[in-house]
């Protein structure tokens, strides 16, 4: 058996923040780990925490004490350079609202992410119509957003996701400004990038999304409870 290789590191994670003179425990001795290959949900309500969870996955905010290992690096001790480096080449960001450049195409939302890398125009041209054609939209490489519909502009984004080939995808309510039945098809897409071997967090407050992952990480009140799933197709 081929040892699991372990992606994901957060070790008794604490985060606090003052409102109103208060102070709000947003993040309270948060610790998991997630493995290359796996496909986790974190779900809660409004105020739960869950934002600020996805936050310093995403290496966006970091904690107030603890630990993370983020692909063997220890990320609290990053500059803000190197920090920017990480979320580029470590981690494929899927938005609620796909956050796509309105004037730009779709190879050019996708192809962004690879200029900053420093990428060769044919290196970069060979990879955005790659992560296109995995998603089903290489004939719309030329449409802007505004030619495309929510499916369609969630699965470029998803594209720009998956550019260079990141360990880590991190959705964050990806099918929250969808309707039911586009809503389906971009988490059978989620579904099928996992079993070709991406690993996918997924962010949520919907159970029914959550179910569709094999592990359910709950959190409430800046803490955390795991229970695992049995992925149905």
């Amino acid at each position: 058996m081929i040892e699991e290789q372990r992606i994901v590191e957060i070790r008794n994670i604490r985060k606090h923040y003052t409102l109103g003179g208060e102070t709000v425990k947003a993040l309270d001795d948060v610790s998991f780990s997630v493995n290359k290959g796996d496909f986790i949900a974190i779900i809660g309500p409004s105020g739960s925490g869950k934002s600020t969870l996805m936050n310093m996955i995403g290496c966006l905010d970091v904690p107030d004490s603890g630990e993370y290992y983020l692909d063997g690096k220890n990320v609290l001790s990053l500059k803000q350079k190197q920090l920017a480096e990480v979320r580029n080449q470590k981690i494929g960001f899927i938005f609620q609202s796909f956050n796509l450049l309105p004037k730009q195409s779709a190879f050019e939302n996708v192809e962004l992410p690879l200029i900053y890398r420093g990428l060769n125009s044919n290196r970069r041209k060979e990879i955005v119509m790659e992560a296109l054609e995995k998603v089903g939209l290489a004939d719309r490489a030329g449409h802007r957003p505004t030619e495309l519909s929510g499916g369609q502009q969630q699965r470029v984004a998803i594209a720009r996701a998956l550019a260079g080939n990141p360990p880590i995808l991190l959705a964050d309510e990806p099918t929250g400004a969808l309707d039911s039945k586009t809503g389906i098809e971009v988490m059978n897409l989620i579904r099928d990038l996992n079993h070709q071997g991406h690993t996918i967090i997924l962010i949520t407050h919907d159970l029914q999304i959550a179910k569709q992952a094999k592990r359910v990480i709950r959190i409430q009140d800046g803490k955390i409870s795991e229970r695992r799933e049995v992925l149905v197709h």
